[in-house]
C-alpha cells in the first residue's frame, strides 16, 4: 500500500475510534506499516503522582515503562525535553542538538536500548493550558530507521494526538467561557507584560481609573481573585498568547 494509502487508512480508524483501545489497534496497525516496532502516545507528565492525570497509550517493553515510572522520568525524560524545543517531528539522534544532555540523560538513552528501544522519531504536541506530550515510533536496536517514512509518521503522530484528546476530553470547549471586551484584553494583555495600571493608561490613552476598572471587571468575569490568575487563565482560554506577552 502507498503512504498516501496508509494514512487515509489510519485517519479513517483514528476518526472513529471511539475508546484509547481503539487508537491504540490503530497505531499499532501504522506503526507496523511504516516499519516501526514501537509507538507511545504521551502527556509529559510525572504518572507515578496521584496529583498528575495525562494520556499515555504505547506498546513498550514492560520494563522499560516500569524503570521509567520507578525514576519518575515523565517530565525530565531527554526525548520529552528535547520535544519543547521544536514544533515538529525529530529523530531521536538529534536530541544533542535539541537540549543539553546530562550523564542522566545518557543513562536514560542507554538503558532504552537495553530494554529493546532503538532509535525512534518523536512528534512534539504543544496545546496552551495543557501539560506538554508528544507521539513517537521507535524501532528495536539495530533496525534502521524507515526515513522514508518520517513525513508519514508526522502526520500519524499530529493526528493520532489529537485523536486522543477527543477521546479523553481534554480541553472540551465550554459555551460558558468567560469572554472579556476588546479593551479589557488589551489591559490584560499589557498586565501579563508587566505594567502598572497607570502605564496601561498612558499607552492605551485611558485614564488610570479606567484601566483599574477594565482589570476588575475582567478578573470578575473569570471569577479569579488576583491578576496573576487572570492572566493565566487568559492564556489557557487562548485570549492571549506567550508571543503576545513575550514580544521580541
Amino acid at each position: 500500500m502507498s503512504g498516501l494509502g496508509i494514512a487515509r487508512e489510519f485517519f479513517g480508524l483514528a476518526k472513529q475510534a471511539s475508546t484509547n483501545a481503539d487508537l491504540v489497534q490503530a497505531l499499532a496497525c501504522i506503526s507496523t506499516s511504516m516499519d516501526f516496532d514501537y509507538f507511545a502516545l504521551t502527556h509529559h507528565v510525572d504518572f507515578a503522582s496521584a496529583e498528575q492525570a495525562g494520556m499515555r497509550l504505547h506498546n513498550y517493553p514492560d520494563d522499560w515503562v516500569a524503570w521509567f515510572d520507578a525514576r519518575r522520568l515523565g517530565v525530565s525524560d531527554p526525548v520529552h525535553r528535547a520535544s519543547q524545543a521544536t514544533s515538529i517531528g525529530f529523530t531521536w539522534q538529534r536530541v544533542p542538538d535539541l537540549i543539553r544532555l546530562t550523564k542522566t540523560d545518557l543513562t536514560v538513552l542507554e538503558h532504552a536500548r537495553t530494554s529493546g528501544i532503538g532509535d525512534g522519531f518523536t512528534v512534539p504536541a504543544h496545546v496552551p493550558g495543557e501539560a506538554t506530550g508528544s507521539c513517537s515510533f521507535a524501532v528495536a536496536p539495530g533496525r534502521s530507521m524507515p526515513v522514508d517514512n518520517l513525513p508519514l509518521a508526522q502526520l500519524a503522530g499530529a493526528f493520532a494526538f489529537e485523536a486522543a484528546r477527543r477521546i479523553n476530553g481534554s480541553r472540551n470547549f465550554d459555551v460558558h467561557t468567560p469572554t472579556l471586551t476588546e479593551r479589557q484584553r488589551d489591559c490584560v494583555l499589557w498586565m501579563a507584560r508587566g505594567k502598572t495600571d497607570w502605564e496601561i493608561a498612558r499607552i492605551l490613552g485611558l485614564s488610570q481609573e479606567t484601566v483599574t476598572q477594565h482589570l476588575k471587571q475582567a478578573r470578575e468575569r473569570y471569577d479569579v481573585p488576583k491578576r496573576s490568575v487572570l492572566a493565566v487563565r487568559a492564556l489557557f482560554d487562548g485570549l492571549i498568547s506567550f508571543s503576545d506577552i513575550f514580544r521580541r
